[in-house]
């Protein structure tokens, strides 16, 4: 079964996490510039003319969608680069994908997310093919 991986981290943290997921063979991600806020309902500044509360901060959300064995190494990977142990680290959320299909060859399912030198290939869990 397929997993997608949803995280969504400080902006300062993605070539981190990304570096970090490359070294564990993942390959294929989305990222995208969201705002939001969290538990702490925001920031506080000060400026010139006062302070004022910042309460939609910037982050970043990663998306990656992979086998159902390489959930728990992903998030352990991404624990460990983007974690700060501060308030506003972010969160990681894990969604069932009930199907993948790749545009140009119509693969379907695992083939369709596999990327040569991908985690899978490197654990010999399948071909990846070019894609």
């Amino acid at each position: 079964m397929l997993k997608k991986i949803e995280a969504i981290i400080r902006e300062d943290k993605v070539g981190d996490v990304k570096d970090a997921l490359n070294d564990v063979g993942i390959r294929g991600m989305n990222v995208f510039e969201i705002r939001g806020q969290g538990r702490q309902g925001g920031i506080t500044l000060a400026g010139r003319s006062g302070t004022y509360q910042v309460d939609m901060l910037p982050k970043m959300q990663l998306n990656i969608v992979l086998s159902e064995q390489n959930v728990d190494e992903t998030i352990a990977t991404i624990l460990q680069a983007a974690q700060t142990g501060a308030a506003g680290d972010g969160l990681i959320f894990v969604y069932p994908v009930d199907e993948v299909v790749r545009i140009r060859t119509g693969e379907r399912g695992h083939e369709a997310v596999m990327y040569p030198g991908d985690i899978d290939e490197k654990k010999g869990r399948g071909k990846a093919k070019a894609s």
